[in-house]
């Protein structure tokens, strides 16, 4: 059986006069042996720490599912947050669950994450999380209402002050395109979690549980069979080691064929023949690209002027997958008055773009800072807004899109 290897440090509290820059440090954990990585460990120098994170973002994607298969029957499980956006059990289990096994492997590396317990303590769910997690989580009887709240809150905002020294910290979404998950099987959804070390994205980890079709064309590790559509994937990522997907069916079942496939970005270098998606809470119209090019949703009917746009419900972290795969050529994000972009909807995405050969900047081609929240690292602030392309098309689409352009 694989082993990490991490010191019993215990997580440290939190002080505003002693912010965090934690390094690695490592104890004996067990993990599967069965989440074999598709590059030799001698390669990764986050190998174990990749490890975990499929472990427990598969085991986070069962939670979705089971959840999600009790969603429209039982009273309760769909609420409102204050911000009116959709929250289930589902988000609340996998930020606990997530909170609750990295926090024992890796007990001294803070959690960025997007809820906290107030919403679930002051709605009566508590009960209702501990059930969903107790049957994902390692040790099923730690799984108590205390400790699913003081998990919940370790990822909130009020957990720890960084300072503004490069630092490590995961950073998590647990499901990423809430709205989707709600409306029904056909809309993608995905967790997300992502490791920053001193300060650089060294791996990330996407499970979506319902993507449709097959993972890629690329070369692929072991023998890749057609599945039918809608079995999910995980999708990986390692600095300088690439970035890869298996079925979230192959690593559910016990009889895994073990087969990865190695992703890559489109090779598209024709800006007019491009792939493109864009937020669903936002139009075509609302971007600077739209005054020299005209966007259709049908590939039949593209012409001289027009780009083809896709369709992929609700949040970013989907989009980022379909740039990783090669489903899209270009991702494209205005900066809204009107909201604050958040880490948890672009860490995993940049790291799985990056090293499938694509590039994300800001609109001026800057790379996003992920220490400009210098105290919380919940925040960025992206001038324009977030620009994810291929690589080859990068350039010439930052040469399209004026440094002043904004969206409403």
């Amino acid at each position: 059986m694989d082993l990490l290897r991490y010191s019993a440090s215990r997580f440290p509290a939190a002080h505003p006069r002693h912010p965090f820059r934690t390094p690695l440090r490592r104890r004996f954990v067990a993990v599967r042996s069965s989440l074999s990585l598709p590059f030799p460990e001698q390669k990764a120098k986050y190998y174990r720490e990749l490890e975990a994170a499929v472990d427990v973002v598969e085991r986070a994607c069962r939670l979705c599912v089971d959840v999600k298969k009790s969603l429209f029957s039982s009273d309760g499980r769909i609420l409102e947050k204050n911000d009116q956006t959709p929250v289930t059990i589902a988000d609340f289990g996998v930020q606990a669950l997530v909170s609750l096994e990295m926090n024992r492997l890796f007990p001294s590396i803070p959690l960025v994450a997007e809820e906290d317990s107030a919403f679930l303590r002051s709605n009566n769910l508590v009960g209702s999380v501990v059930d969903v997690v107790k049957e994902k989580a390692t040790l099923g009887d730690e799984v108590t209402e205390d400790n699913i709240l003081k998990a919940i809150d370790r990822g909130g905002k009020d957990a720890c002050v960084f300072g503004p020294e490069p630092a490590t910290y995961w950073i998590l979404d647990p499901i990423d395109g809430t709205r989707g998950f709600v409306k029904g099987s056909e809309a993608l959804y995905v967790v997300g979690l992502a490791l920053v070390v001193e300060g650089q994205i060294v791996l990330g980890v996407m499970g979506c549980p319902n993507w449709h079709g097959d993972c890629s064309d690329n070369s692929s590790i072991g023998v890749q069979e057609k599945r039918s559509s809608g079995s999910g994937i995980i999708m990986v990522s390692h600095v300088d080691c690439g970035t890869w997907t298996k079925r979230l069916s192959d690593i559910l079942t016990i009889e895994s064929l073990h087969t990865w496939t190695r992703c890559s970005a489109d090779s598209c270098q024709m800006v007019e023949e491009a792939c493109f998606t864009i937020p669903e809470s936002q139009t075509w119209k609302s971007l600077p690209l739209s005054g020299l090019l005209d966007a259709k949703t049908d590939s039949e009917n593209i012409g001289e002027g027009n780009i083809l746009l896709l369709s992929a419900c609700c949040g970013s972290l989907c989009k980022y997958l379909m740039v990783a795969s090669g489903r899209a050529s270009v991702y494209i994000q205005g900066k809204k008055a009107t909201s604050i972009i958040k880490v948890w909807d672009h860490a995993v995405g940049i790291i799985c773009v990056h090293e499938a050969g694509g590039k994300v900047t800001d609109w001026e081609g800057s790379s996003l800072d992920f220490a400009a929240d210098q105290t919380e690292r919940r925040l960025i602030f992206p001038s324009g807004g977030v620009l994810v392309t291929n690589g080859s098309l990068h350039s010439k689409i930052i040469g399209m899109i004026s440094p002043n352009s904004s969206v409403p």
